[in-house]
This record gives structure tokens, C-alpha cells and sequence, in this order.
């Protein structure tokens, strides 16, 4: 159902209100969508599961309990990646792998490390 031309005219007030006042925010918000996210969350999920393996190798042989938390972490690394998978769909994965294919490789690693950089410089 189309909107109203008053209920056009307050949301492209409040969008620009919202553009005024922090326009940083503004920028990142229309930028993001369910694909970067659930894609950002992939990725951190593979990190994660790559950690917990590198505990669970590590430190299986001097302890059971050390390898069984390496365990646990890689199983929810493995549960946060599929459900983030299901929510990117056929369409995400085609936008990444369309993206990474433009970039190529190490540009699109080169930009989040860029990115994280940026994050956490302190002034």
C-alpha cells in the first residue's frame, strides 16, 4: 500500500532531521545492508572458528578441558556462520563474491584491515 504525500512529506523530514544531526551515522546506516552485515558476520565467525581450532590443536595434548573449550568455540563459530549464511541467501553470496571478484582478494582484505585500523586508531 502506497504511502500518504503527508506520510511522504514527515519520513523525508525526519530523514533529513536525522541527516542534520549526525550525518556520520546517517552515512553508515545507508550504507549498510543485510548482506554486508550478515557477510561482516561470516567473516568473523570463520576468524572465530580458526581460533577455536588453534586452541582445541594447541592444547588438546596437556588439556582435555582447554581442547573442549577450543570445541565450543569453533561449534558456535560454525552455528553463528550458518545462520548468518541463511540470512545472505543466493543473492548475498553472489553480492561478496561479485564484490571480492571486482576487488580481487587482497584488496578486499587490504580495505577491512583499513577499516578496522580506522576503528580502533587512538586520537
Amino acid at each position: 500500500m502506497p504511502l500518504s504525500e503527508d506520510e511522504e512529506r514527515i519520513i523525508h523530514e525526519i530523514e533529513q532531521s536525522f541527516y542534520e544531526n549526525d550525518p556520520d551515522f546517517y552515512k553508515r546506516a545507508s550504507e549498510e545492508t543485510l548482506y554486508r552485515h550478515a557477510g561482516r558476520n561470516c567473516k568473523w565467525a570463520l576468524a572465530g572458528f580458526v581460533a577455536g581450532l588453534a586452541v582445541l590443536v594447541v592444547s588438546f595434548a596437556s588439556s582435555v578441558w582447554l581442547g573442549f573449550l577450543g570445541f565450543l568455540i569453533m561449534l558456535s563459530c560454525a552455528v553463528v556462520f550458518e545462520s548468518n549464511a541463511r540470512k545472505m541467501g543466493r543473492a548475498g553470496w553472489q553480492e561478496v563474491s561479485d564484490s571480492v571478484r571486482a576487488k580481487g582478494i587482497r584488496d578486499a582484505l587490504n580495505e577491512t584491515k583499513r577499516k578496522m585500523n580506522e576503528r580502533f586508531k587512538r586520537n
